[in-house]
């Protein structure tokens, strides 16, 4: 829902892709791990607003495709009965159920999205329609056509154009060039991308008129202009969501920095007890008293679970794991660990480096660093070097100065694959 309407994403992928070159094909290719209509759907999946997603693909292509999306996403899909062909999936991220609809595409893009609108389970709301082959776009652009569509109607994101514009004639002479007629004040102009936004009324009904009428646009922006008479609004685009049209496309946008990185902070603290314990990073430390909590409190790696867990906005630890439920009573926090590195990799992420202090006047650890490192990092599927743990004391000052406990931080950092 976005101001209490619901939302659609289509998530165009029926194209041939014929050139991307050899292989699967472009949707179906290679994306830091995961198939390119799987890391460009990502983001709808995680946002809170949208309520269902159309995945339009290739009807010679549609079974990998359902495998691609059951394995990605974790639901099997479902035959539709009233629709021959469709699938229906239903997954639960950010603790909200999604419907996923899987349709085939028709002879031209413009096709494709009409069968994927006719999909939409509701009728009045919101509709985004994204290309899969723009796999790198974020929530903030997601964001922004959501708010100018919710407004205006249609929104579409666009990045300005700095080159100069040649205005060209239709003649070519013998040696393939051609005059130009004019050069065009390039402030005007805007290079489109997706996802564009529209009234869900609006822009079905403007296809269905489009394909009565037998006119075809390249982007579904011109549709709304020519036959649902919208006005669209330009918002800010982002240079890495970038089309995939050439397989060498996809090798410079991963070189160019399309990779998105995020760093979360974690600090935890627990209080001595006696007749528990010392578990710090998963490793035992010999020592008179343990740490009081649900778990083993292994402060350490809660703080790193929480570092995780921020850099990817899911909450705390607990959120996740409530000291009211007693199936985590005891339990190692590498357990614990190791469910926040699903829901990490999960959603198409993984660590990249994590900075930890333990806080304490005592025990001192520093003959155990080494060991409680090789622990995390194996943990988070890091080379040890990637794992850094300091200690320090606050000289006698406060809750860890009195030793009445142990605090934690951490610091880490992920980035999608």
């Amino acid at each position: 829902m976005y101001g209490g309407r619901k939302v659609a994403a289509l998530i165009a992928a029926g194209g041939a892709g014929s050139r991307f070159g050899m292989g699967p094909p472009k949707q179906f290719a290679n994306t830091g791990g995961e198939p390119m209509l799987v890391r460009a759907a990502r983001p709808f999946l995680l946002h809170e607003a949208v309520d269902e997603i159309i995945f339009i693909v290739p009807e010679g292509n549609a079974e990998d495709a359902l495998a691609h999306l059951a394995a990605a996403f974790q639901a099997g899909p479902e035959a539709c009965a009233d629709k021959p062909g469709y699938r229906v999936f239903s997954v639960e991220e950010n603790t909200k159920p999604k419907g996923l609809v899987c349709v085939t595409g028709g002879d031209s893009r413009q096709a494709s999205v009409k069968n994927g609108l006719e999909a939409v389970s509701f009728e009045d709301g919101l509709v985004l329609i994204h290309d899969a082959a723009r796999p790198f776009v974020t929530r903030a652009v997601i964001d922004a056509v959501l708010e100018a569509a919710a407004e205006s109607g249609a929104a579409a994101p666009g990045i300005p154009v700095t080159d100069t514009l040649y205005k060209a004639d239709e003649g070519i002479t013998e040696t393939g060039s051609m005059a130009v007629l004019e050069i065009p004040d390039r402030r005007q102009f805007f290079a489109a991308q997706t996802p564009q936004g529209f009234d869900l009324r609006l822009i079905a009904g403007a296809h269905r008129k489009a394909a009565a009428e037998g006119y075809e646009a390249t982007d579904d922006a011109a549709v709304a202009m020519r036959c649902g008479a919208a006005k669209i609004t330009i918002v800010a685009g982002d240079p890495a969501n970038r089309k995939i049209t050439y397989a060498a496309d996809l090798d410079t946008a991963e070189a160019g920095g399309a990779h998105e990185r995020r760093v979360g902070t974690g600090f935890d603290v627990h209080a001595f007890a006696d007749g528990r314990k010392l578990i710090l990073g998963g490793v035992e430390i010999p020592f008179e008293r343990g740490l009081l909590g649900h778990s083993d409190a292994d402060v350490l790696t809660h703080a790193l679970m929480d570092a995780l867990l921020g850099a990817l906005a899911l909450g705390d630890i607990g959120a996740h794991f409530p000291d009211t439920d007693e199936k985590y009573r005891g339990i190692s926090s590498m357990e614990l660990l190791a469910e926040v590195m699903g829901l990490v990799t999960g959603r198409g992420f993984r660590p990249v480096n994590a900075d930890l202090t333990v806080i304490a006047e005592r025990p001192k650890i520093s003959s155990y660093r080494e060991k409680i490192a090789a622990s995390l990092a194996a943990a988070l599927g890091l080379e040890r070097d990637c794992v850094s743990v300091k200690a320090t004391t606050t000289e006698g000052l406060g809750f860890c100065g009195r030793e009445e406990g142990i605090g934690a931080m951490a610091v880490a950092l992920v980035e999608r694959v």
